[in-house]
């Protein structure tokens, strides 16, 4: 019976650590067919006071002009402030300005990066979840955005480089 509730024990703790997450969470990208997972080129916790840094995370995917890029975020992510922005050139090869949309705590898991219109290629998605901590001037005052709302700080993000298909 000892031995029974000891091989319990064991493996309950195993199993455990096994269902432990183990790291940040990962962003996946799809797009023209291919899939890649990318891990985040920086991770801080909420209040941005401890941070890892990881500057050859960025991933690359091939995708021809025009197509999108499908995102999917855990929901360690989309339980959180976080948003995409999305850089992309039109037709004749000029740079766009950068695409944004922000998602509020438990809105989505899931986007579609596309540029303005259909010959667009896009060069860049990222995704960044945002943290407890304001942008602040010199002086400590929040930087406050069109609307009068503080300007949230980004905790994290992860980098696609899209390479023309």
């Amino acid at each position: 019976m000892r031995r029974t509730l000891l091989l319990l024990a064991a493996g309950a703790l195993a199993l455990t650590g096994c269902s432990a997450s183990v790291g940040p969470p990962e962003v996946t990208f799809f797009g023209d067919g291919r899939t890649v997972d990318a891990k985040p080129i920086e991770y801080c916790d909420a209040l941005l006071r401890s941070c890892d840094e990881s500057p050859g995370s960025a991933v690359n995917l091939k995708v021809r002009a025009g197509k999108p890029v499908q995102i999917s975020v855990p929901s360690e992510i989309g339980d959180t402030p976080w948003l995409v922005n999305v850089q992309y050139t039109n037709a004749k090869g000029e740079l766009q300005p950068i695409k944004q949309q922000f998602f509020s705590p438990g809105d989505k898991l899931a986007y579609t990066a596309t540029g303005s219109a259909p010959g667009d290629q896009l060069v860049v998605v990222e995704v960044q979840q945002l943290g407890a901590a304001y942008a602040a001037d010199p002086a400590g005052n929040p930087l406050l955005d069109d609307n009068g709302n503080p300007q949230l700080v980004a905790r994290a993000y992860w980098s696609l480089q899209v390479q023309p298909g």
